[in-house]
């Protein structure tokens, strides 16, 4: 490995990671850039083995042993067979970490990496599955909360949802909360970001998706009977399901786009879940 041992954090080579608690600024600064940051073995761990090529990596002298067999694996690591040249491996003592990158770093390191472009709707859709189309996805529009976002798509990884679609104003997936918060999995659900919205659900009625707009209407059908009838269960059936920003929840126009309001019964004088938390009771719901 390349080591680079970091004693100035204002080194300017370690401009990727600088001031990582400012959200309003990573959230502009990372997209623009064509990076996202990566925090953890396993997180790392997951990127790399998704194929995202890391720009380099960060972490304590005492993290090295244990992050070396993930470095030499990665994409353009130089220990792989794929033609690629070194990744920097800066090194620093933990003080300088926390002054970099503003908090203690106790996930084993960081590593700055590629942001991969996205996959048109119609590709990452009928490409999901290996090929065979996704029949089940959800859809996060104007999601805000980096958490909501990260504990969403772990949802939809471990319920079986196909795809993942968010809208143009929805929080970044690849962002470092987001990612952490997923546990990676953000790597693992194909996703990709709408250009305009509530349009775009034509582009899902074109390709044979029922769109289901998780709301409270009072022409709402429950969940269970949602999940038992033939827009879930007939064989082909595609679905969408759309949840809603927190607080405010769907815009009405997302809501009178849909093919189907559905909301969850409740009980206990509470009206309505955390958005993660919903997300989590329909994906479970509508498994096929």
């Amino acid at each position: 490995m390349p080591l680079i041992r970091i004693t100035d954090p204002a080194d300017e080579r370690l401009a990727d990671y600088t001031n990582l608690t400012d959200v309003a600024l990573r959230s502009r600064h990372e997209p623009e850039k064509g990076l996202y940051i990566a925090e953890s073995a396993n997180v790392i761990r997951r990127a790399t083995g998704a194929g995202h090529r890391p720009r380099s990596f960060l972490m304590a002298e005492k993290w090295l042993e244990s992050m070396a067999p993930v470095i030499a694996a990665s994409p353009g690591s130089g220990g792989v067979a794929d033609g690629g040249t070194d990744v920097p491996v800066f090194v620093a003592e933990e003080s300088v970490l926390r002054a970099v990158i503003g908090y203690n770093l106790h996930r084993g390191a960081l590593a700055a990496m590629h942001r991969p472009p996205l996959a048109g709707v119609r590709e990452l859709l009928e490409g999901a599955r290996g090929g065979a189309g996704a029949r089940r996805v959800a859809i996060l529009e104007d999601i805000v909360d980096h958490t909501n976002v990260g504990a969403m798509f772990r949802s939809a990884a471990g319920l079986g949802v196909d795809a993942v679609l968010v809208t143009p104003r929805c929080a970044d997936p690849l962002y470092r909360r987001s990612v952490r918060v997923s546990m990676g999995t953000v790597f693992q659900v194909p996703w990709t970001r709408l250009t305009t919205w509530p349009e775009g659900i034509e582009k899902l009625h074109a390709i044979g998706f029922t769109v289901a707009a998780l709301a409270l209407a009072d022409d709402a059908v429950g969940l269970d009977d949602f999940a038992a009838s033939d827009a879930v269960r007939a064989p082909g059936s595609r679905v969408a399901l759309v949840l809603g920003a927190e607080g405010d929840g769907l815009a009405r126009s997302t809501v009178e786009a849909a093919d189907v309001v559905v909301r969850i019964p409740m009980s206990g004088a509470v009206d309505s879940l955390n958005v993660a938390a919903a997300s989590a009771v329909a994906f479970w719901a509508t498994r096929t």
